[in-house]
């Protein structure tokens, strides 16, 4: 798991988190990072990893969209 900063907006790249430490570290994220919305997670191509997140992000009311296979970018709570 790597957390940066690109072109302004602030990153979760979730290469190598194993799928049981997802979800927690998703939610851990955004709310350590919400003043700076809206943020990006990379997912890579792992259709678990983006369904896993995805459902973390329903289950908790978050607004995010899909810009691109593999990425997911959070809009609000």
């Amino acid at each position: 798991m790597r957390i940066f900063e690109e072109r302004g907006i602030t990153h979760l790249d979730l290469h190598g988190v194993k799928h049981q430490d997802v979800s927690d570290e998703v939610i851990n994220f955004i709310f350590q990072y919400q003043h700076l919305f809206p943020l990006i997670i990379i997912c890579g191509n792992s259709n678990k990893m983006i369904e896993i997140v995805s459902q973390s992000l329903n289950t908790s009311d978050i607004v995010f969209s899909y810009p691109r296979f593999g990425i997911i970018r959070i809009e609000g709570i």
